[in-house]
């Protein structure tokens, strides 16, 4: 029997073996720890450490065995993973420390009953283990649904047909610039500016400075979003292709059944992802919600009528004036979970936002 010597590949010599990039990753985050000990270990530290040694020495390794430009490349390579990985450390610790509070205040109570008639006694009660938690988000849920599809109502008529007519249209003109320059504008205004803008609006067209409700609230929240959705619906329109707008035209279709049967149809899976995202970014509005509704301990029904309470100023009370100040801990275990109900909302929200692009995109394939 015959051994025959082998010898490496020209096709594979030179290249980085497969198992080099996770061991350098590994090294860094074990030399990213210490170099945080030395100085006073924190998480962020590590990362940053990790980080940077991982995007410098991944590149020099990689460009000594393949040379200079492979090196080049891996460094912007590892520098956009790199920093993908250091943008989630904030999003995981965020989601970790609201879970970690939050989940321990879940309880049925918490979901289906109000602060009325919480006092801090029950509090004290509570703190000491005599008693369970009592008072929960009930009311706040209620609250932030009812002022959240108002406006909605409001803010998704108005910003779709300000993109349809900036997108068919307006075609330039003046008066789609100055919709274009008030939009942008718009996009950039502090939330309590427009919670101050609502209020002052009613109190001046109703002469009572003291109104406070759920609709006043709900057009300082459409306020936040018409600038969102006229953005989104008209990027949405504008990527319609011309030939299905000339197609309809030549078969004698008018404009306006042209865009509500052909051009709307086209682009509806991203306008309702962007009208979906939308709400997901109002709905956790603290500031013009406490100049427009108030804050209320009971259930309100009526969003026309009373104050209201909802989830961002339940979290803010519960935090700011604790029900018992010698128990706080209990307002704060109830603010930690309505935090993670609302994140969850949010998080249902953005997923309903992917199935309904998924459900109306326009079939492809022949």
């Amino acid at each position: 029997m015959s051994v025959v010597a082998t010898r490496p590949s020209r096709l594979t010599s030179g290249q980085t073996p497969k198992w080099l990039v996770p061991v350098i990753a590994l090294v860094a985050v074990i030399l990213g720890a210490a170099i945080a000990a030395l100085i006073g270990f924190s998480v962020g530290l590590w990362a940053i450490f990790a980080f940077l040694l991982f995007v410098i020495a991944g590149p020099i390794v990689i460009g000594m065995i393949e040379g200079s430009r492979k090196g080049k490349d891996a460094f912007a390579r590892f520098l956009v993973y790199g920093s993908f990985l250091l943008a989630l450390i904030p999003l995981v610790s965020v989601l970790y420390v609201v879970i970690a509070k939050g989940v321990p205040g879940l309880s049925g109570n918490l979901l289906l009953t109000s602060m009325n008639g919480v006092t801090g006694v029950h509090d004290n009660a509570a703190a000491k283990g005599t008693e369970p938690i009592l008072g929960g988000i009930y009311h706040a849920i209620i609250g932030t649904l009812e002022t959240t599809i108002l406006a909605t109502l409001i803010s998704v008529p108005v910003g779709l047909l300000t993109a349809i007519y900036l997108v068919e249209y307006g075609r330039g003109g003046i008066l789609s610039r100055a919709i274009t320059f008030f939009v942008d504008v718009m996009t950039g205004i502090p939330s309590i500016v427009a919670g101050l803008f609502a209020a002052s609006f009613f109190a001046w067209a109703f002469k009572d400075p003291s109104m406070r409700m759920g609709f006043v609230a709900a057009v300082a929240l459409s306020v936040l979003m018409i600038p969102t959705v006229v953005r989104n619906a008209e990027e949405m329109l504008r990527i319609v292709p011309n030939e299905l707008r000339e197609a309809s035209y030549a078969l004698g279709v008018r404009k306006w059944r042209t865009i509500t049967k052909v051009v709307i149809p086209t682009a509806i899976s991203g306008i309702a992802s962007g009208v979906t995202l939308a709400i997901a970014r109002v709905i956790g509005e603290t500031a013009p919600i406490l100049v427009t509704a108030g804050f209320a301990t009971a259930i309100n029904w009526n969003a026309f009528s009373g104050w209201m309470a909802t989830l961002p100023t339940y979290i803010y009370y519960q935090i700011m004036t604790p029900t018992s100040p010698t128990a706080a801990a209990v307002s704060e275990t109830r603010a930690w979970a309505a935090a993670l109900v609302l994140i969850v909302i949010v998080m249902l929200l953005n997923l309903i936002a992917r199935v309904v692009a998924k459900i109306f995109a326009p079939k492809t394939g022949r």
